[in-house]
């Protein structure tokens, strides 16, 4: 386990992995860590590998119902989230490497999940850093944490959802600041317009993260991963379209196992117990 994470993940641990991004499962709970701390944990071809890899493990397993990624920022004297894209893979003219079919940049920013993502950002992310923790589902992040898109800079873009995302997390104007200048977001601006939805002090994002984590796979998790679907589908879809969507899942939901175990637990005056199903 990496720096960031050791000993927060206990009983009946599942590792896998590479070296530059490591898998722990322990109950309903997988965490994924980013682990090229003396690279700003940049994103090269073994971690676009790595972290789709990860995102595999977490869906195929029925146990896992949340994840939470974080990174390592061991021996970094100004920590870092994630620095982007590794540009030395970018000048080498090997941009694609960093590119998965299914989950885009990082094999991430585009993949199709139907487990929520925790997100802990207890340093900077900038650049495809951001447009990780843009494509996750919920950040927690420290008072040192800032976000950025620095490809401005560069003569480069945001490609992978930046550009997009952004505005619809923090609105149009600071998005714009943000986009066009390359300056970085701080935390506590990011928490007051909502693109954070936890911020703690430094050196705590990471077990605010698995607590948060830990409350919603005590929820039931079909109706976590339903509310999840319909939310992120509201940034791009019609209201007609959502209320009869809403619809749809809430009946698929009367259907389960699982809403009858909530219905039972709550006239019986106890905890239900969940199966996913």
């Amino acid at each position: 386990m990496s720096d960031a994470t050791s000993g927060a993940v206990s009983d009946a641990v599942t590792q896998t992995g590479s070296d530059v991004v490591r898998y722990e499962a322990s109950g309903h709970v997988a965490v994924i860590t980013l682990n090229r701390p003396a690279a700003r944990n940049a994103v090269n071809h073994e971690v676009a590998l790595g972290l789709e890899s990860a995102i595999d493990a977490l869906e195929n397993d029925p146990d896992v119902w949340v994840g939470v990624l974080c990174a390592n920022s061991a021996g970094q004297a100004r920590p870092v989230f994630c620095a982007g894209a590794d540009l030395k893979a970018i000048e080498a003219g090997q941009l694609d490497s960093l590119m998965t079919a299914r989950g885009g940049f990082a094999g991430f920013v585009f993949r199709e999940r139907t487990k929520p993502m925790v997100v802990a950002v207890d340093g900077l992310a900038t650049a495809g850093g951001l447009e990780i923790v843009l494509a996750a589902d919920l950040v927690v992040a420290s008072t040192r944490a800032a976000f950025g898109l620095a490809e401005v800079k560069r003569n480069l873009i945001a490609s992978s959802g930046g550009l997009f995302r952004l505005p619809r997390a923090v609105g149009r104007a600071v998005a714009l600041d943000a986009i066009l200048t390359g300056e970085p977001i701080d935390a506590a601006r990011a928490f007051a317009l909502g693109l954070v939805s936890r911020l703690v002090e430094p050196g705590e994002a990471f077990a605010q993260a698995l607590r948060l984590a830990e409350q919603v796979a005590a929820a039931a998790p079909l109706a976590v991963r339903a509310s999840r679907r319909i939310v992120r589908a509201a940034a791009t879809t019609d209201d007609d379209t959502l209320r009869a969507m809403s619809d749809q899942e809430f009946r698929q939901l009367l259907d389960s196992d699982d809403a009858k175990e909530g219905l039972a637990a709550f006239i019986e005056k106890r905890s239900p117990r969940w199966s996913g199903r």
